[in-house]
């Protein structure tokens, strides 16, 4: 016994001293800098979702989806979250990039402006000036938005630049509304004058489009199928998480960084979020979950509006996987 004893005594030490499996390092680059949208990610991280998967998470900010797919590409960020449309276009060229996750499955777009404004049906644009950036995802978009609410260019008058100029241009009376996330650019708006802002939803008049998700590179994905899993399941339970607690969530982005905003904007901004992450279809399903005629119809409105090469259309499930998506109760 004594002996018994003295090997289990002898194999406990070797164990206590033994170094615990180090976490897979993972890099996140988001597609711009942190706003409410993001606060799960920081959510996850801080709750130790990711390392109780064994990934040792870090976020950078992006400066843009398409610099993000770029970065992703270049296997310089393993995982990308991007505007998904951004990425297909990138794929269409080459680039080795797929989603392997879908968050937002509704159109954030919308053309917004400030509540006291009183615009807030499509037939209340006429007559007004209109922010827009020439070129970006959502400007492509608008004239589908014009062709399915009976607007014509003529009803109303334009002013371009880009972001921060478009912002401007609202703030300071220069425009009545500008093309923007209804969680991003109206959050931005209220942070800087306090006042209210009232979009109207480009989802709302029937443009289904799927937005932002997140990618890898595809090369990776294959060298890396496990960590893809677990990944995507911290994700995924750190979205769900932050669903139940959104101040919380959003708090998580100011205690990694104290200057990434104000924190009842950013809980209003990740609340605007969480109605985009299921469409009717996907509404009893886990976040990410998208379906195969979601993307479909997405790809189909970007070759038609978006600049995406037609032979998108050849086989749309190129773009995107859910085969490491955690399954359902899992």
């Amino acid at each position: 016994m004594k002996r018994l004893i003295g090997a289990v005594s002898a194999a406990l030490m070797v164990f206590a001293v033994m170094p615990a499996q180090a976490a897979d390092k993972v890099v996140l680059m988001l597609n711009w800098y942190v706003y409410g949208e993001h606060a799960p990610f920081y959510y996850g991280k801080a709750k130790g979702i990711y390392a109780a998967e064994g990934i040792d998470l870090e976020i950078q900010e992006g400066r843009g989806s398409a610099a993000t797919t770029q970065a992703v590409a270049a296997k310089t960020a393993d995982f990308g979250y991007v505007d998904v449309p951004t990425m297909m276009r990138a794929a269409i060229k080459g680039a080795p990039v797929v989603a392997t996750g879908v968050l937002l499955q509704t159109s954030p777009m919308s053309a917004m402006g400030f509540a006291d404004k009183n615009i807030r049906k499509p037939e209340d644009i006429k007559g007004k000036t209109v922010a827009i950036t020439p070129a970006d995802s959502m400007t492509q978009i608008w004239p589908l938005f014009l062709k399915k609410t009976g607007l014509k260019e003529s009803d109303f008058q334009t002013v371009a630049g880009d972001g921060q100029t478009k912002l401007n241009a609202v703030i300071n009376g220069q425009a009545d509304l500008l093309l923007g996330y209804v969680m991003d650019q109206s959050m931005k708006i209220k942070d800087a004058t306090g006042k209210d802002v009232f979009p109207i939803k480009f989802a709302d008049y029937g443009i289904n489009m799927v937005s932002s998700g997140i990618i890898a590179n595809s090369d990776y994905v294959k060298a890396n199928a496990d960590l893809v899993r677990r990944f995507m399941s911290a994700t995924t339970k750190a979205v769900e998480a932050a669903e139940k607690e959104p101040k919380a969530a959003a708090q998580s982005i100011l205690d990694a960084n104290p200057k990434g905003g104000k924190i009842d904007t950013l809980t209003q901004g990740f609340e605007l979020t969480i109605p985009l992450y299921r469409t009717p279809e996907t509404k009893s399903k886990r976040p990410f979950q998208v379906t195969d005629q979601n993307m479909t119809d997405s790809v189909n409105l970007m070759v038609e509006y978006g600049g995406l090469d037609a032979k998108a259309k050849d086989n749309p499930k190129a773009f995107y996987t859910n085969d490491y998506l955690p399954k359902s109760g899992s």
